[in-house]
């Protein structure tokens, strides 16, 4: 009786080597499709500049992850909205989302508005609601980037007084962390650190100016701290007219991208314990 001639070793060793470099079918596409898909939900604007920078800035963090499935959606004003962006993703077979408020803070719109219209999400999808964006240290390495940008230096930080300048709120959790970002922003070395607000509570951007230079403060910047363009935004610049340099928007900057990422991966993390 015949025996099957045996493979020589260098033959079986390169079919060791194709197999190990294969996917499992257990590990290879099921995982894939296990990955949750980010919905960035963004307030909306009539100011076509809103909607731009959003695109921008979900476009950068889409960058720093290839392969993961992001979507922007818009609350409204702006196409497309949420409940449009959930019912193709479940048409299309996603069936894990994280939605994640292109907020600052845990205002109404993190509170109400966005749980509301995620509750209409179509069954077959599970959708996790992320955290807002703030407070965090990427934040405050915003802010510092757009003020350098605008052209002060580190070396400024000592005689440099900074309105810390929010779309404002009435949601005493919510100030309550813009003035707490003041104070972190202050510690990293600026002479003064105020907060003002566009809308809703006091002191707006020109009276924190005003205070500023009153308190001694050889120059003062005005950073807004906001994501986009828009009419509140506008608003900030105007209350900038007495101050020496008004920094941009947070817009599609590195850090903010980043930490689009950093409250998707915490989503994700989260509903993982959650599970165990």
């Amino acid at each position: 009786m015949n025996r099957p001639a045996l493979p020589s070793p260098a033959t079986a060793l390169a079919r060791k080597r194709r197999a190990a470099a294969l996917p499992s079918p257990a590990t290879a596409l099921p995982g894939k499709r296990r990955t949750p898909a980010l919905v960035v939900i963004a307030h909306g604007s009539r100011d076509p500049r809103h909607a731009a920078t959003v695109h921008a800035l979900v476009g950068a963090a889409a960058a720093l992850r290839p392969g993961l499935r992001v979507e922007t959606a818009f609350l409204d004003f702006n196409v497309p909205a949420v409940p449009a962006v959930l019912e193709r993703l479940a048409a299309e077979g996603v069936r894990d989302v994280v939605a994640l408020p292109l907020l600052l803070t845990r205002a109404f719109h993190a509170k109400a508005d966005i749980p509301a219209v995620l509750r209409q999400a179509p069954p077959s999808l599970r959708v996790r609601q992320a955290d807002v964006l703030g407070p965090s240290p990427l934040l405050l390495a915003a802010v510092e980037r757009r003020l350098y940008e605008a052209g002060l230096a580190p070396a400024d930080k000592s005689s440099t007084g900074v309105v810390l300048a929010s779309a404002g709120s009435t949601d005493p959790e919510a100030i309550a962390v813009i003035a707490e970002t003041a104070r972190e922003l202050r510690r990293t070395g600026w002479c003064a650190v105020r907060p003002a607000f566009a809308s809703a509570p006091l002191p707006r951007t020109a009276d924190a100016v005003r205070a500023l230079r009153a308190g001694g403060a050889a120059r003062v910047a005005v950073a807004p701290y906001v994501i986009a363009p828009g009419r509140l935004p506008d608003r900030i610049a105007e209350g900038a007219a007495g101050a020496d340099v008004l920094a941009g928007v947070l817009g599609p900057s590195p850090e903010l991208a980043r930490l689009l990422l950093e409250r998707y991966d915490g989503a994700r993390s989260g509903a993982r314990a959650a599970a165990a």
